[in-house]
């Protein structure tokens, strides 16, 4: 299998991994939830592990790859103000602790890539008609 060929199930892996995270452990992540947002943060974190399931689910399958590509390029976009919410509550924490929440940030663009490649490539597919 080609390293192109592979990479939709890296990405799908890389979403299982963090819609289990969300899952398993939702109290490390109820406080990136911008606080602007209604409702409890816990019904959001739990949201949003089930959407990365879901997404990978469609990643995995070639009639879904592409437009679940497409949605977790937008879902990555979406998550990027939980990663700022998460940097700027970190500014009264311990150097490492604040230094990985800023190394986040950056980290958005290749996903956001990296998604939009999958969709690309799936597109020029001739399996996704």
């Amino acid at each position: 299998m080609s390293r192109t060929n592979r990479s939709p199930f890296l990405l799908a892996g890389l979403m299982a991994g963090a819609g289990a995270l969300h899952l398993a452990a939702p109290k490390v992540f109820d406080g990136t939830v911008p606080r602007a947002l209604p409702g409890p943060a816990r019904a959001w974190t739990y949201g949003s592990g089930v959407v990365e399931f879901a997404l990978a689910a469609g990643l995995v399958h070639p009639r879904t790859r592409r437009v679940a590509a497409r949605a977790t390029a937008g879902f990555f976009v979406a998550v990027f103000p939980a990663n700022v919410q998460m940097a700027l509550d970190a500014r009264n924490r311990p150097a490492l602790s604040r230094a990985a929440t800023l190394g986040r940030l950056p980290l958005q663009i290749p996903l956001v890539m990296w998604a939009r490649k999958v969709a690309r490539a799936e597109g020029a597919s001739p399996d996704c008609r």
